[in-house]
């Protein structure tokens, strides 16, 4: 495709009279489904504090067994090839390199539950020796973190807050209680028999006996498959043996994104890597710790001298309406210490993070509560002074993640920006801002790492043409007077996980253009174009028009197996995306364009992006064009239905249709809330154009439904419930207008399962050929 573009701009400038087209002698081809699922899949990965070794998750699917399995890898970062880790297996997950670089740590359901393992490392190999399993905890292990002196792991389990568990205070006064009786008894012992009282000796002895027992007792008490375990395991084992399946509410948000939440929350525990003695960190809490997000995570950090965890937590006692969540921290050395709030705004706290000097927390915070979608500002907290500040009070875009560099005098986050999502760094004073590199594409999971000579970063990095990659980017620190700043190496990063790259090399992928237009308010908005395989400018292509969800969220240069617009493309068409108002990534005025306005301002911003792209790009055959979104795209999508004939076909996935049903069947109410502003009741008795619920609602507009449409809605899906689609399908049935419903009774919002997969884009592919290619021209 880059050959491409180099011949359209060289024809243009030189040659008008010049078209282009593909090479036939190329030798690639058009992605298939099937070559999508053999992509390798990186998840998450770990590096050494020596910056030697890199250690990462590669999932590979097998359609035909409908599995997906992930395998742990290792290399050296500088050169030498990956191997997988000898002392895993397949299924084990979150590795992590132990602070001296002795040990690793890892995750492995090998002895029927997920544990704590640990294994020997040897940092000048690369060698994994001597498997064993840390913990044996009944409801399992998630989320583990060493402690910097890698003396402890905190790590996540759900239980039942009942049940109650280890305390530091109560496991030590246990001890404390027993040892004394024992070294009592054994006073008594030695004064009767230097008395010389042969008897008493007897029954001292045998006192002092009995209290050793004791003492070793309440240590093995401490072991977590006692008490609260044996209650967590029994509870469990009730109610799966409970032939009532039964559940009574008393509280709401009594189900979440695809599961009921059940009386069990989400603990901190910490385990001694030494005596494997379990506390809960947490004890009795009746609220997740950390809370629920899609972004996973543990949502904890230790300070570096160990003697403290910072952790987030959202105390409201309505969490359905509620985003609150505040950072607490929590003093390790005091067995009766109570967790301490540090962080004061009335949004979300999140992802904590202490500076590796010890002197500052940092995270990232909302300002307004109750808006899931406020900007996300970088707070930095000195733990001498006890006060907190906004870092860069400026600086006008989402704080996505963000990690310390390792002389703690600077911090590099992460940020959407117009399509791609780059690096930056900035001073603790917040007035000097630089954006890395030139690399197309979205960076995450950064890990910045200093070496004599050397500074660089290790992240995930992904295009709309690039499956997620491992890669290594240096840091090339300027001249000081140079007016740029720093840059990233002036080369492309170079690949460590090097996962794709011979199936890459066979496929004809387009990269992803860009184009601006102005909206009809004059605000400047963004869309993208991809051309299909083999294209032809001559020609005239179809065109799959797709709408992203959110609604604050944004189209840009990032690989997805759900929604790929490289396989959209592959069958002939040309693919477009729009950002319109609520998109990320053009500051947080654009953001909330789209609050209280979800049929308003982000639909003719839709319209009018297309309106340009048919302008701009004359291979674009605007009578065959087929709309496509999921979530608030399935909303647009449905409301689209209602006010325009333009498209010969729509596809909706998990599309809100009904509003004011929809509040009643979702479990994150503070989402509709904000974005409606207010309950359905609120507006009772209001004219319609008056009650966002209504003047919004897509089903108030089922008259003007023409357009041919494919309704696709899951059973499991609790953010919009599944009869959303089935009132949609109802209704286009009841009209007679061409429909067709996919129904998946195992998946939630999003389509994960390998052959359910392969359905989903054959039946949608399927529709849009149905209704766009039968009248090619």
């Amino acid at each position: 495709m880059r050959r491409f573009a180099f011949c359209l701009i060289f024809a243009i400038a030189f040659l008008p009279s010049v078209t282009c087209s593909a090479q036939s002698d190329s030798g690639k081809r058009p992605m298939t489904f099937e070559d999508m699922m053999a992509m390798k899949r990186l998840g998450d990965f770990a590096v050494s504090l020596d910056g030697k070794w890199i250690a990462y998750s590669v999932t590979t699917v097998n359609l035909n067994q409908n599995t997906k399995t992930a395998e742990l890898w290792i290399r050296p970062i500088v050169s030498g090839d990956a191997v997988r880790v000898a002392a895993t297996q397949p299924g084990d997950s979150g590795l992590q390199f132990a602070p001296d670089g002795k040990k690793i740590l890892f995750l492995s359901s090998r002895s029927g539950s997920q544990q704590i393992w640990l294994a020997d490392f040897n940092p000048s190999t690369g060698a994994t020796t001597n498997p064993r399993k840390l913990t044996s905890i009944s409801t399992e292990v998630d989320n583990a973190l060493w402690s910097p002196d890698g003396q402890s792991i905190a790590f996540t389990s759900a239980v039942y807050p009942d049940c109650g568990g280890y305390s530091p205070a109560s496991v030590n006064a246990g001890l404390a209680a027993a040892a004394a009786k024992a070294n009592a008894a054994a006073d008594a012992a030695a004064a009767a028999e230097a008395a010389n009282d042969t008897a008493a000796t007897e029954k001292a002895a045998n006192d002092a006996a009995a209290a050793a027992a004791e003492a070793n007792n309440a240590l093995a008490s401490t072991d977590p498959n006692q008490d609260a375990d044996k209650c967590n395991a029994s509870r469990d084992a009730a109610l799966a043996a409970s032939k009532v399946k039964a559940q009574v509410f008393t509280h709401l948000l009594y189900r979440h994104w695809n599961q009921y939440t059940g009386d069990k929350r989400s603990h901190l525990f910490l385990v001694s890597v030494g005596s494997r003695i379990v506390r809960d960190l947490t004890l009795g809490d009746p609220h997740d710790v950390p809370p629920f997000s899609l972004s996973g995570g543990g949502g904890f950090a230790f300070a570096p001298d160990s003697k403290e965890l910072a952790f987030t937590e959202n105390l409201e006692e309505e969490p359905a309406t509620s985003v609150n969540a505040d950072i607490f921290t929590l003093d390790l050395t005091n067995p009766v210490a109570k967790p301490v709030k540090v962080s004061t705004s009335q949004g979300g706290d999140f992802n904590p993070a202490y500076s590796p000097d010890g002197r500052w927390l940092a995270w990232r915070s909302q300002a307004r509560g109750g808006y899931e979608s406020d900007r996300f500002r970088l707070m930095l907290y000195d733990r001498g002074a006890k006060n907190t500040r906004e870092l860069l009070p400026r600086f006008d875009r989402w704080v996505d993640e963000f990690a310390w560099d390792p002389d703690s005098k600077s911090i590099f986050f992460v940020s959407g920006e117009k399509g791609e999502a780059p690096i930056y760094r900035t001073n603790l004073l917040g007035n000097v801002l630089h954006r890395y590199g030139k690399a197309a594409g979205e960076w995450s999971d950064i890990h910045p790492l200093a070496l004599p000579g050397r500074e660089f970063i290790i992240g995930n990095l992904m295009r709309v043409d690039q499956p997620s990659e491992a890669v290594i980017a240096d840091l090339l620190v300027m001249d000081d007077n140079a007016k740029t700043g720093p840059v990233l190496g002036k080369y492309e990063p170079r690949s460590l996980s090097n996962l794709n790259s011979a199936l890459l090399e066979k496929l004809d992928l387009s990269s992803m253009e860009s184009f601006w237009f102005t909206a009809s308010d004059n605000t400047r908005v963004q869309g993208f174009v991809i051309r299909p395989p083999a294209f032809d400018s001559t020609k005239k292509y179809p065109v799959k028009f797709l709408i992203h969800g959110g609604p604050q969220g944004a189209w840009g240069d990032m690989w997805s197996y759900r929604w790929n617009p490289e396989l959209f493309a592959a069958n002939g068409y040309v693919v477009i995306m729009v950002n319109p108002r609520g998109s990320t990534g053009y500051g947080q005025t654009f953001v909330e364009g789209v609050s209280g306005d979800w049929g308003g301002k982000p639909y003719t911003d839709l319209m009018a992006g297309l309106n340009a792209a048919e302008a701009r790009y004359p291979f674009i055959d605007k009578t065959r064009e087929c709309a496509l979104g999921a979530s608030y795209g399935g909303y647009m999508a449905n409301w689209v239905l209602g006010h325009t004939d333009r498209f010969k076909c729509i596809v909706t996935h998990d599309g809100m249709f009904n509003p004011e049903s929809a509040y009643g069947s979702t479990e994150e109410l503070w989402f509709n809330e904000w974005e409606f502003k207010g309950t359905p009741w609120d507006y009772y008795g209001k004219p319609d154009n008056e009650n966002p619920y209504r003047k919004w609602a897509p089903m108030l507009y089922a008259k003007n439904f023409k357009t041919p449409t494919l309704v696709i809605h899951s059973q499991l899906d609790y953010r919009l419930d599944v009869s959303e689609g089935f009132q949609l399908f109802t209704t286009l049935q009841r009209l007679k207008v061409p429909s067709k419903m996919l129904y998946f009774p195992d998946e939630g919002h999003w389509v994960l399962k390998p052959q359910n997969s392969r359905l989903w884009y054959k039946t949608v592919n399927d529709w849009v050929d149905q209704w766009t290619k039968s009248s090619a021209q």
